[in-house]
């Protein structure tokens, strides 16, 4: 009896086991782990219809894109190709009379305009895709109020290539700046208008000189300011910050440091001026010669709580790291600010490195969901992951202009990773101590590195690195998650 149960289950466990091989290597099986989401272009409030509702909802994003999500202005794409045009929203407008878009292409098929077939207004979109903000092509009413008086020009000038998509781009953005800086005008502080009057004027000195690239650029630098900062409640510590900065930049094309570079004058001439900037920019008393060096600038926990650094740094998920590293690769914005580059030794005054870590920080801080202890972690974390791929490329195979460590990452070769750890890695101790306290360790520890190994080069890096540091401070501290959202 035993036997006969025994025999009887060995051959149902073998039949089922066959059965299973034979369906595995005969049956369609999904074989490849890709997660996709169907997404009905024109359908923005998700009913899975096309309707007034929407017709509606299109009103509100042709007003202004910039303050939908992308996924969003996305969906009003109907003609797939990147930009948020007159013929997307006839396409649009056209489907919603009739809700039906068979019925819609007949119509129009019938009189001998082509309109999409039914299903290209369907797309599924893989959650490893990054989904771009359409580039704004309508004639928008802001450009009549804007500040940037070209605005107008830049829409209707005839170019074709490479000059044409950066002319569709300043106009894009010179419109979200416009928008975002008429919300925030009837509070600005006097400091803020100032600021922005005298960044308006180089917009327009750069348009008539012909500097696209760099206009694309000064534009992108004034939404983020418009977006995401306010000196309401901002430190006058970190208020005056950027003035150090800016004469950091000015020492290392003055005389005196020509003359340093030259042998003609000592490293104590400056550190004294150096030293004159901190006591009238930041109200700091130091003798940066005989600087205390930090204990271990490696020790996080000499600087802020090391437990709690750690633990934001480990809270990134994969998909935190997959989020970001899928926008520093394709985000337009990013890719344009990232790719401003000059040759070997170059960029002296981090002219390439600000802007695309302020956009880097500020994705980080959307995927953080506010959390500016959080978003400096995934940047802590994200900026050491080491790119195998690309150090296994030959040096000699390597533009000198392009970072070697990490092409996601802003900067020069000379530079790689460096300045964007210094950027975040001290923004991120004002946090966890204070402004001040930051500048001070990391005062410390660039007279430390120098003292190491004095050169001409050392000195440069010790300002350079300061001025990077400098650079995090304030965007760390001064950019309002609120805003954000």
């Amino acid at each position: 009896m035993t036997k006969n149960i025994y025999r009887t289950v060995t051959y149902a466990l073998l039949f089922i086991a066959g059965a299973l091989a034979i369906g595995y290597y005969t049956l369609p099986v999904n074989r490849v782990n890709m997660r996709s989401r169907l997404v009905m272009l024109g359908d923005f409030d998700g009913n899975n219809k096309w309707d007034a509702a929407d017709a509606a909802l299109l009103a509100g994003i042709a007003a202004d894109p910039f303050a939908q999500p992308a996924g969003t202005v996305y969906r009003a794409d109907a003609n797939r190709n990147g930009l948020l045009d007159e013929e997307d929203l006839y396409f649009l407008r056209e489907l919603y009379k009739t809700g039906d878009p068979y019925q819609a292409r007949d119509y129009f098929t019938a009189k001998g305009i082509v309109f999409p077939y039914p299903r290209d207004f369907f797309r599924y979109v893989p959650d490893t895709e990054y989904v771009q903000h359409p580039v704004l092509a309508l004639e928008h009413p802001a450009e009549a109020a804007s500040p940037l008086k070209f605005l107008g020009q830049a829409r209707v000038k005839a170019s074709f290539g490479y000059r044409a998509e950066l002319l569709r781009e300043i106009y894009s953005e010179g419109i979200r700046f416009s928008l975002a800086y008429a919300r925030r005008a009837p509070g600005l502080q006097p400091k803020e208008k100032e600021y922005a009057a005298l960044k308006t004027a180089r917009c327009a000195a750069l348009w008539r000189a012909g500097g696209y690239h760099e206009l694309l650029l000064e534009l992108m630098a004034l939404t983020e300011d418009a977006e995401t900062l306010t000196v309401t409640g901002q430190p006058a510590f970190v208020a005056q910050s950027l003035y150090l900065r800016d004469h950091l930049r000015g020492l290392l094309e003055s005389q005196l440091y020509k003359d340093y570079l030259a042998g003609r004058a000592p490293a104590g001439a400056v550190f004294a001026e150096m030293q004159k900037y901190l006591r009238s920019d930041m109200n700091i008393e130091a003798d940066l010669a005989g600087l205390e060096p930090p204990r271990d600038f490696l020790e996080l926990k000499n600087y802020a709580d090391r437990a709690r650094w750690q633990y934001y740094k480990s809270s990134s998920s994969r998909r935190d790291f997959r989020r970001l590293l899928l926008f520093a690769q394709y985000d337009r914005r990013y890719l344009r600010a990232a790719a401003r580059t000059t040759r070997r030794l170059g960029d002296a005054p981090l002219e390439n490195h600000n802007l695309p870590m302020v956009l880097l920080f500020r994705r980080a801080l959307e995927i953080k969901e506010g959390n500016k202890l959080a978003a400096v972690g995934l940047i802590d974390e994200a900026v050491r992951v080491p790119f195998t791929w690309v150090k296994a490329i030959p040096r000699e195979k390597l533009p000198a202009s392009v970072a070697l460590e990490n092409f996601l990452l802003p900067g020069n070769k000379e530079d790689g990773s460096d300045k964007s750890r210094h950027w975040n890695v001290f923004g991120g101790i004002s946090l966890y101590k204070s402004p001040e306290e930051s500048l001070r360790l990391a005062l410390a520890r660039e007279v430390k590195d120098f003292r190491d190994h004095p050169s001409p080069h050392a000195m440069t890096e010790f300002i350079r690195d300061t001025m990077a540091n400098l650079n995090g401070i304030y965007y760390v501290v001064s950019i309002d998650p609120l805003l954000v959202k």
